[in-house]
C-alpha cells in the first residue's frame, strides 16, 4: 500500500478490527452490483469510496427524469445516459483507483455465472423476483456470497446469503419460486432516502464479507419501517426444502 492509500484509507486503517490488512483485502477485491438504481447507486458510492479494488456494474436501463428522486449516483446531465456509464464516471470523481466494468444489457445465464465467478460479492440491487431467482441460482452454483436488499413504500430489508455455509439460507428459503406479484417503486412509490439506508446496508454487509469484519446479516433478515423507524432482526432458517439449496453437497 503506497502512502497516498495510507493516508486516503487511514479512517479505516485505525479501526483494529480492519487495519491495514483488511483495507488490502478490499483494494484487492471485486464486487459486482446488479442494478444501478436506488439501492445499486449508494452502495456503489460507499464501496467505490472505502477502497474496492474493482466493481463490475450491470443494468440494461437508461437514466430517466423519475430515477432522480433517489437514484444518487446519477444527474440532471445524465438523462439518457445508460445508468451504468453514468455510474462509471460518477465513481470516477469519486475514486479513479477503483476499477470499473461495465455491462449493459441483460445478462445471459452464461454471462451471469461467468460474473459471478469473477465476483467475492455479488449484490442484488434489483426490483422484480425473476431476476433474483436467477441470481440466487447463481450464487449457489458458484458458491458466491449474495447481499441481498428491497425497498418499496416505506419498508426495506436486507439480507446475506452464503452458499460457502452448511448453514446459510438462500433467497428460496424466503421467497418461493412461482411469486410473479412483483412489487416494484414505479408502481408503488418508495420515499428516497429509504432506498440509501438500504443500499448503504448493503454496503457495509459487501465490507465486512470482503474483511472479515464483525457478524454479517447470513441467517437474519432485517426489516426496516421507515414510517416509524422500525428496525426488527428475524432469523431465517435454511428451508430443508427448499427446491434451490436442498441438494447442494
Amino acid at each position: 500500500m503506497n502512502d497516498d492509500n495510507l493516508l486516503r484509507y487511514s479512517r479505516h486503517i485505525m479501526l483494529p478490527e480492519l487495519d491495514i490488512k483488511g483495507q488490502e483485502d478490499l483494494l484487492s477485491a471485486t464486487a459486482t452490483i446488479i442494478g444501478l438504481g436506488g439501492l445499486g447507486s449508494p452502495a456503489a458510492i460507499y464501496l467505490a469510496a472505502s477502497g474496492i479494488g474493482s466493481l463490475i456494474l450491470v443494468d440494461d436501463d437508461r437514466v430517466e427524469n423519475s430515477n432522480l428522486q433517489r437514484q444518487i449516483i446519477h444527474t440532471e446531465d445524465s438523462i439518457g445516459e445508460d445508468k451504468v456509464d453514468s455510474a462509471k464516471k460518477t465513481i470516477s470523481e469519486i475514486s479513479n483507483a477503483t476499477k470499473v466494468s461495465t455491462i449493459n444489457h441483460r445478462l445471459t445465464d452464461e454471462e451471469l455465472l461467468s460474473v459471478f465467478k469473477q465476483s467475492d460479492v455479488v449484490l442484488d440491487a434489483t426490483d422484480n423476483y425473476s431476476t433474483r431467482y436467477s441470481l440466487n441460482k447463481a450464487s449457489l452454483e458458484t458458491q458466491t456470497p449474495l447481499v441481498s436488499g428491497a425497498a418499496i413504500r416505506f419498508e426495506g430489508q436486507v439480507t446475506v446469503f452464503d452458499p460457502r455455509l452448511d448453514s446459510s439460507p438462500c433467497y428460496q428459503c424466503l421467497y418461493r419460486e412461482g411469486n410473479d406479484a412483483d412489487l416494484n417503486c414505479s408502481e408503488n412509490g418508495v420515499i428516497a432516502p429509504l432506498t440509501g439506508i438500504i443500499g448503504t446496508m448493503q454496503a457495509m454487509e459487501t465490507l465486512k464479507l470482503i474483511a472479515g469484519l464483525g457478524e454479517n446479516l447470513t441467517g437474519i433478515v432485517l426489516y426496516i419501517d421507515a414510517k416509524r423507524m422500525d428496525i426488527r432482526r428475524l432469523k431465517l432458517a435454511k428451508d430443508p426444502n427448499c427446491p434451490a439449496c436442498k441438494t447442494l453437497p
